[in-house]
């Protein structure tokens, strides 16, 4: 079975339906039902004591083998031709985001063209941590591209490129890892020792992706020399191992500058600039965040079908 065709299924439903009300209403989503999972073993688990961070890495490895088993199950039960891609990329349809994603920036972007500060604020409020009330116009295009390519890499091309490795296993692992990571992998008191391993295996999953999506930002830009020197120069400043790559690869494509100080309810976290020299981006940068976003979506299919077809 092709797993790259697989995903290009997944892709294609994603584009053309995301992820229905209705259906999210009648059964919730993949991601909810390992988020009630996480938050029950949480709760049970992450108690004080010397033994904290082993009952995380313990949660962890539950979470994500039961995720893999899942899938295994499902692709063994999928019939060995086309008729198994289809409904293969039907079953890894809900664990990309690619239509939501532009969905959740384009939010962002209405608002701050018309120059409504505020609607802008309450719509990156839904995307990111900080304090949406201490961001001006500057602020908010900056957090918004951000995570349009933070998520780009977390939310579509990590499930993507697990998926086409290793089909249903890969994508419905790699998802827990990325949901125990974002409940539990943060760096406070509660989290610290426990959610330690959730965020390391996090980390490791996003090695490649990460840099790849920064690539495929910088290949799709016309800007590569300059986007892609500036991943490299500044992927490294950036807290996250990986986030900075395709954070820089997408500030050099758009000659903006990102990262740099931001509160977190009354925490200031000092954190260093990407592309330090460059302007603070504008609403029109958002909008072209947006479709790098898109041709970068489209360069990802044309190399999913050239996989797929090689692999015929």
């Amino acid at each position: 079975m092709s797993f790259a065709a697989m995903m290009l299924v997944a892709l294609a439903l994603d584009l053309v339906l995301g992820w229905p009300k209705a259906l999210y209403d009648r059964i919730g989503h993949p991601v909810t039902w390992l988020g009630a999972l996480i938050v029950a073993l949480e709760r049970r688990w992450n108690t004080n004591g010397p033994l904290r961070r082993a009952r995380g890495l313990a949660v962890a490895v539950l979470v994500v083998g039961l995720a893999g088993l899942v899938g295994l199950a499902l692709q063994f039960a999928l019939p060995a031709n086309w008729i198994g891609i289809a409904l293969g990329g039907v079953l890894a349809w809900p664990l990309v985001a690619m239509r939501s994603m532009h969905e959740h920036v384009a939010a962002v972007l209405h608002p701050l063209q018309r120059g409504d500060l505020p609607a802008a604020r309450h719509a990156v409020s839904m995307i990111v941590g900080r304090d949406p009330a201490l961001l001006d116009e500057p602020g908010v295009a900056r957090a918004a591209l951000e995570s349009l390519a933070e998520n780009t890499s977390d939310g579509i091309v990590a499930p993507v490129v697990w998926g086409a490795l290793l089909g249903l296993p890969g994508i419905a692992a790699y998802k827990a890892i990325n949901t125990l990571d974002s409940m539990i992998g943060h760096k406070n008191a509660r989290y610290l020792e426990f959610g330690w391993a959730s965020a390391r295996i996090d980390d490791l999953a996003n090695l490649l992706p990460a840099r790849l999506t920064g690539l495929i930002f910088a290949l799709v830009s016309g800007r590569f020399r300059a986007s892609l020197a500036c991943m490299w120069r500044d992927a490294g400043h950036h807290r996250s191992p990986n986030a900075g790559w395709p954070e820089a690869a997408m500030a050099g494509a758009l000659e903006v500058k990102l990262s740099g100080p931001r509160a977190y309810g009354t925490d200031l976290v000092q954190e260093p600039w990407v592309n330090a020299d460059a302007n603070n981006p504008e609403a029109n940068d958002l909008r072209r965040g947006l479709h790098l976003y898109a041709r970068s979506m489209v360069f990802l299919a044309i190399a999913l079908t050239g996989v797929a077809i090689w692999a015929i």
